[in-house]
């Protein structure tokens, strides 16, 4: 089983993700080793990935990859099936707009509905590892929850503001089955697709078929 975390504690119900990031991140990392990164057109990427039932050691070295994939990548999230595995986790280490670093895991997400007073969206630029050197505007909310379990299978929140927000999106949409450039118009996908076929990924990719 995957050592219990110090983010595990809760206020107001909602996981502490903020305190020793660093520490943590590196114990995952240095247990874990790099995996290439699934890019668009990979069947993997583009199907609702399944639930997670064992919460055991293989749980937990996936998890360790995971992390070490996402630093390898230079990346603030990755989903498990951007390294292959048809499975609803993701992990994160990932900065707010007020500079706060937030580190962690999260087991078969959902992301929670907002009503409408709390749909602030926000239009940045967003970029995803598995379509890579490409990026393009995309409204999302500013605020984002999600509800999930943690690697031992404990009930857990988390939310987030700003760019952490909209990491705790995408990466959710990830295990759906869905990339940030489903979102986007045919003209502004097309030219994501285009920036990802002219540009040269700084990390390992799987080829597709």
């Amino acid at each position: 089983m995957a050592q219990q975390e110090t983010d595990e504690q809760i206020n107001d119900g909602f996981v502490v993700d903020t305190e020793d990031c660093e520490a943590r991140e590196l114990a995952y990392r240095e247990r874990g080793t790099a995996r290439p990164i699934t890019v668009v057109g990979n069947p993997v990427l583009h199907r609702e990935c399944k639930d997670v039932t064992e919460f055991d050691d293989k749980l937990a070295a996936l998890i360790d990859d995971m992390f070490a994939s996402q630093k390898a990548a230079e990346g603030v999230g990755l989903a498990a099936n951007q390294i292959g595995v048809d499975l609803k986790v993701f992990v994160y280490d990932c900065p707010d707009d007020e500079g706060a670093r937030h580190t962690g895991v999260v087991v078969n997400p959902v992301l929670q509905d907002l009503s409408a007073d709390r749909r602030n969206l926000d239009d940045s630029n967003e970029g995803c590892l598995s379509v890579p050197t490409a990026y393009a505007s995309l409204a999302r909310p500013d605020y984002a929850e999600v509800h999930g379990q943690d690697a031992q299978g404990n009930a857990i929140k988390v939310r987030g503001t700003g760019y952490f927000a909209r990491c705790l999106q995408h990466e959710t949409d990830h295990l759906y089955g869905f990339l940030y450039i489903d979102k986007l118009s045919k003209r502004d996908r097309k030219d994501a697709l285009r920036q990802m076929e002219e540009g040269t990924p700084r990390y390992e990719t799987v080829p597709n078929a």
